[in-house]
């Protein structure tokens, strides 16, 4: 009896920093953002009780459906692509030698440590309509491409084409799934005449459904508190003067602007606490649907 009570004083010794980070830098901090939700507060006076007029408030300001919509939108062109081109990459990966297959898992990582911000720069300067790189292949092949800064239409695939940039962790979780499919279920599947596409079908979505499933959420919460890219590109003190940035006004920017320029903090928090409750809404759908899609190990789903 000692001895498990020494071992669960240790377990609570190894967890406790980050029982203390979550509890200082996540717990306190919502429940203090819920409260300041209902004020009317600036950090530079006491705040006032306003009860729900903040999120009263939400209702009616057409910035706030502006950004959400536009979020929304990105999230639904970002994710489906993202997980795409993460799966191809992946499947090319598992077919290549463990040499190649190590260097080319590291190449693909690498743009995941790039700042956030220097992507955004980026951004601007590949996809500029006129003298960008992008504009300038396709126009190697006879397409006029478009004006992927100012053209509200094309303002979100080009952040979408710029988010591909980082799919590397993606791309690793797929490839360790994919190589945990048995090379049996392959063989019997091609012994009965079973096509490629069959065999991806059938055989390799389910068995990593799990990892899809997983991206999938990730991925859609990410997309959802989008923000680094699209601020620098479109928000910064050089780039607001000179790109359209209406397209590119996600929910998380409005919400920045609101909290940190006009130092609206207590409707800034009621923005906090509706996209929480935007993302959990989204993430239980998820969880629901994934119990017929997702398939576990044993038969399971």
């Amino acid at each position: 009896m000692k001895r498990r009570t020494k071992e669960a004083w240790a377990a609570y010794a190894f967890l406790s920093p980050w029982m203390i980070g979550f509890v200082v830098f996540m717990a306190v901090p919502m429940v203090a953002s819920l409260v300041l939700s209902f004020t009317d507060y600036d950090a530079l006076r006491s705040p006032d009780a306003v009860g729900w007029a903040n999120y009263r408030r939400l209702l009616d300001d057409p910035a706030v459906r502006k950004s959400l919509v536009n979020t929304l939108v990105y999230t639904v062109l970002s994710v489906p692509s993202t997980m795409a081109v993460s799966l191809a990459l992946a499947a090319l990966l598992s077919r290549a030698g463990r040499r190649s297959a190590g260097f080319f898992r590291t190449v693909f990582y690498l743009p995941e440590i790039t700042p956030k911000v220097a992507v955004g720069v980026l951004f601007l300067i590949l996809f500029n309509g006129q003298a960008g790189l992008v504009n300038a292949v396709l126009g190697l092949v006879g397409i006029d491409g478009p004006q992927w800064s100012t053209d509200p239409v094309w303002v979100k695939p080009g952040l979408v084409l710029m988010h591909l940039w980082s799919v590397g962790s993606t791309v690793v979780i797929y490839l360790a799934a994919l190589r945990g499919v048995p090379r049996e279920l392959y063989e019997a599947a091609e012994l009965d005449g079973a096509s490629a596409w069959q065999r991806f079908r059938r055989i390799t979505v389910p068995m990593i459904s799990g990892a899809l499933f997983f991206t999938l959420i990730v991925q859609t919460i990410a997309a959802l508190q989008s923000f680094d890219e699209a601020y620098t590109a479109f928000y910064g003190s050089a780039a607001s003067a000179t790109y359209s940035s209406d397209a590119a006004l996600f929910y998380l920017i409005y919400l920045f602007r609101q909290a940190f320029e006009f130092l609206h903090l207590g409707y800034a928090s009621a923005m906090a606490w509706l996209l929480f409750l935007v993302i959990l809404a989204i993430t239980l759908v998820q969880v629901r649907l994934s119990r017929r899609f997702v398939h576990y190990e044993g038969g399971d789903r």
